[in-house]
């Protein structure tokens, strides 16, 4: 027999057992995610903690009961993992938008030394301006441009996910992916074409 429930699972919304159940049959999203909206689902399904756990090859009862009663408080974000330990984020708003403005400017070969901005380049650029960030290291650019939504590509260019130019017999026109967003939220990709 399982102890008592301290903080039990509040009832779920349609849109959140939407969510849960999309995340939980997913191939695309992280392990943990998958395995955190699965247990949340087989908690609202009537199941023990422990029995969420072993639901989602997890042993630990406890943790489920530390998710259920992050659920409750922050909704389907629960699923998402916190930081994890480390240092804190040094870099305001303010200093990503430097980051980001100085990504999309085109790299001038003679003051550069480039044609096209590679992380060891554009931490060069930023470390040498007067309004540059002197301590930047290349990680910090290149978590700054994913979280961006921008990617490194094979022809050394960065573009922007879910715009791409298709010919059709009306002409060249521009597609655009409409569940950009949503894939971008959960891997970044960085471009620039």
């Amino acid at each position: 027999m399982s102890r008592r429930q301290i903080d039990p699972l509040r009832p779920l919304t349609a849109e959140e057992r939407g969510w849960l159940a999309r995340i939980s049959l997913s191939h695309l999203e992280p392990a943990a995610h998958v395995a955190r909206a699965t247990m949340l689902l087989a908690v609202a399904a009537g199941q023990s903690y422990t029995g969420a756990a072993h639901a989602a090859g997890r042993r630990s009862g406890e943790a489920v009961a530390h998710l259920v009663s992050r659920f409750n408080h922050d909704g389907v974000a629960a699923v998402e993992p916190r930081h994890g330990g480390g240092p804190p984020t040094v870099y305001t708003s303010a200093e990503r938008d430097r980051i980001l403005a100085e990504a999309r400017r085109l790299p001038d070969p003679v003051r550069d030394g480039t044609a096209t901005w590679s992380l060891a380049t554009l931490q060069r650029a930023l470390r040498g301006a007067l309004d540059g960030l002197p301590r930047v290291s290349v990680f910090t650019l290149w978590r700054v441009l994913h979280e961006a939504g921008l990617t490194w590509q094979r022809d050394r260019s960065w573009c922007a996910t879910g715009r791409v130019l298709r010919k059709r017999k009306s002409g060249t026109v521009m597609v655009t992916d409409p569940d950009t967003e949503p894939k971008k939220t959960r891997t970044a990709k960085f471009t620039r074409c």
